[in-house]
C-alpha cells in the first residue's frame, strides 16, 4: 500500500467490561470528568452499555454484561505477562493532582510517580474501582532521566 492510497486510522473509544455500570460511571464522571453520551441495552444476553465522553473527544465505552468474570491485573509488570489488554493511559497535565482526583473518586493508588522510559514523560498507575489498571502520564517541561519500566 503506498502513501496515496493508505487508510487512516484515528482513535476513537476504549472498551471496558465492567461488574456494575452505574458505580463505574460515576467514577469515570468523578476521575476524569468524562460525561455519557449515549445508553443502550441488549435484552438478550442481558447487557447494558454506556458512552462516555471528554471534551477532548476520549471516549470510553462501559459493558455491564451479566455473568461477566473479572479478570484482575495487580500491576503492569504482570499485566505485560499476559497477552491482552492489561491497562489504558490518559494524558494528564498535573500528575499529582490527577492521581489526587481519582483516588478521592474511589481509584487505588498502585504505583508512586516516576520517570518514564520516554524522555519528558512521568506517570503512574492507578485502580479504577474494580481493578482495572489506568497510568496515567504527563509530559515535563525538562529531560528526565528515564528510570522506571513504563510509560
Amino acid at each position: 500500500m503506498n502513501a496515496t492510497t493508505m487508510t487512516t486510522f484515528n482513535y476513537d473509544h476504549v472498551g471496558l467490561s465492567v461488574a456494575d455500570l452505574d458505580a463505574q460511571r460515576r467514577f469515570y464522571a468523578e476521575a476524569f470528568g468524562l460525561e455519557e453520551h449515549s445508553y443502550a441495552e441488549i435484552p438478550q444476553p442481558r447487557t447494558r452499555i454506556a458512552f462516555l465522553r471528554a471534551a477532548t473527544g476520549l471516549q470510553i465505552e462501559l459493558v455491564e454484561r451479566a455473568g461477566s468474570a473479572p479478570h484482575r491485573v495487580t500491576d503492569a509488570l504482570k499485566g505485560a505477562g499476559l497477552q491482552t489488554y492489561f491497562h489504558w493511559a490518559l494524558a494528564v497535565a498535573d500528575l499529582e493532582d490527577a492521581i489526587a482526583t481519582a483516588t478521592a473518586a474511589g481509584a487505588e493508588r498502585v504505583s508512586a510517580p516516576a520517570n518514564a522510559q520516554r524522555p519528558g514523560i512521568r506517570f503512574a498507575y492507578i485502580r479504577d474501582p474494580e481493578g482495572n489498571l489506568i497510568e496515567l502520564v504527563q509530559a515535563e517541561a525538562g529531560p528526565t532521566s528515564g528510570t522506571a519500566s513504563s510509560g
